[in-house]
Order: C-alpha cells, then sequence, then structure tokens
C-alpha cells in the first residue's frame, strides 16, 4: 500500500530564529517547570529539519506504509491490559512497568502537547500525524535504549533522538541540559561523554520511528535492541552509579545556566 502524501498548502517551513529561541530559553531559566518553553526553542531552531526528516520518512517503505494507514497511538498504549497478556521480557511488558511506574501515559503528553499549538499544527495534514508520531514514542524511546527519567538520562536521549530526527533545537536543549548537569556533578563524572555517547548510539540504530509499533511491543527486549542495533548507554550508566556513590541526584539547575550562546 502506497500513501498519496498530503501537505496543507499554507503550511510553511518554520523559520531559524536563535534569537527568540534564546529568549524562551531564559524564561526556562526561570522556571525549568514552563516546559511550553521547549516547544518554543525546538520549533524556533529546527527551521527546515522537521520538513527535511519527514519527506525522508516519507521514502522509505516502512513511512509509505505507515502513512497509508496512519495508526494513532495513545489509545493503544495506554490500553495495558492487552499488554499485560504479552509474555514477560517482551518490549510491551518493559514499557507498561516503566509507564506505571513512573505515573505516564501517553494521552498525558498529548495534553502536555496540547498547551502549545504552534501554526504549523493546526494543519490537518500529513506532517501533523508524523510530528504526533513522533511525540507518542518517547517514552518507547526510554524503553529501548535504557535510559531513565532523571535530568541526565533526559538530556542524553535527546542526544539520541537528535541523531534519529536531526534538529537543532533538540540538540541545543540536550547539550545545555548535559552542561548544566556537568556544573554540579562530583569530579570524574563523564557527564558530556554521556551526552556524545547519546547520539553514537542513536546515530548507529535503526529508526525507532519507522517500527510497526503492535509488533515491536511483542518483540523481546533483548531482541528489539539486538536487531535495532541499540547499544548499551555504558558511559550513562557507570556516570550514574559513580554520582550515587557520591549521595548525588541528576538534576537539572537551569538557573545556573550562563548566558552565553552555544554553537551547534
Amino acid at each position: 500500500m502506497t500513501a498519496e502524501i498530503f501537505v496543507h498548502p499554507e503550511r510553511k517551513p518554520a523559520a531559524f530564529r536563535p534569537l527568540k529561541a534564546w529568549a524562551h530559553m531564559q524564561k526556562l531559566i526561570a522556571d525549568k517547570e514552563d516546559t511550553e518553553q521547549v516547544f518554543h526553542i525546538i520549533e524556533a531552531l529546527n527551521g527546515r529539519s522537521f520538513e527535511r526528516n519527514f519527506w525522508a520518512f516519507a521514502e522509505t517503505p516502512a513511512g509509505k506504509r505507515l502513512l497509508a494507514e496512519k495508526p494513532y497511538l495513545p489509545p493503544v498504549l495506554d490500553d495495558h491490559s492487552w499488554i499485560r497478556e504479552l509474555p514477560e521480557g517482551t518490549v510491551g511488558r518493559a514499557y507498561i512497568e516503566f509507564m506505571e511506574r513512573e505515573g505516564l501515559t501517553a494521552q498525558g503528553l498529548v495534553d502536555e502537547s496540547e498547551k502549545y499549538r504552534s501554526k504549523a499544527s493546526e494543519f490537518e495534514d500529513d506532517m501533523l500525524w508524523y510530528g504526533n508520531r513522533l511525540r507518542d514514542t518517547h517514552d518507547l524511546f526510554h524503553v529501548l535504549t535504557g535510559y531513565n527519567r532523571d535530568a541526565l538520562g533526559e538530556a542524553s536521549l535527546l542526544a539520541f533522538t537528535y541523531s534519529q530526527q536531526p534538529g537543532l533545537g533538540v540538540l541545543f536543549i540536550s547539550f545545555m541540559g548535559c552542561r548544566t548537569i556537568a556544573k554540579h556533578a562530583p569530579k570524574g563524572a563523564r557527564i558530556m561523554d554521556c551526552f556524545r555517547e547519546g547520539k553514537r548510539n542513536g546515530a548507529k540504530a535503526g529508526r525507532i520511528i519507522q517500527e510497526d509499533i503492535m509488533a515491536l511491543m511483542r518483540e523481546p527486549l533483548d531482541v528489539a535492541r539486538a536487531r535495532l542495533g541499540i547499544e548499551k548507554p555504558v558511559v550513562y550508566r557507570e556516570t550514574l552509579k559513580l554520582m550515587s556513590q557520591h549521595g548525588y541526584t541528576p538534576t537539572l539547575q537551569p538557573q545556573d545556566l550562563s548566558a552565553e550562546p552555544v554553537a551547534a
């Protein structure tokens, strides 16, 4: 099945606006809970990268099939009844264990993203579906890659995500997050190496966004990681261990971010 790609005729590529991104970063620095600023930063820095990523996806066999079917993931992912029937050790079982442990739902991420809607997201077209799929698979990325939801894990996962779906906004937030953590980390903690490891592992791995998610959920986790070429985050795990030995929990302290821009 081949999809006929529909992109709304009024949709225009986002402009590259680094000064706007920096202004929103200052708001995030002032209030680290103001997650809306993350969406503004990504939009201001990603420029045409979202469109490039979409068309690269649409040209793959998997992308063509998924665009023809357009599966909507949140209701399926939040229905844990069928997932609990899967065998122990599968991606699906690991996913619901992660989500329940962290108190998360796929719909919760949808609701959070709806607090911020750019003009581009108002267009009901295939690019909107693609953007939603990127959002809806975020927590599955955590499960597959082995990155936790601590600040270092989130920042490292964004580096992984950047290599899967390049965009300067994601890279900027990842770098700034790691740099902030590094300012407070104990001596010997390889924080920036975690950033580089995330980028490297993401580049080596198969593109998760192209996966048949329902089939993936039924696959043994170790088999799925091997098939996709997802390497263990060794440096991240070693760094977490070192930090815990010093009684340190990696949390972002955005008020300590310095004011100089960072080259991507």
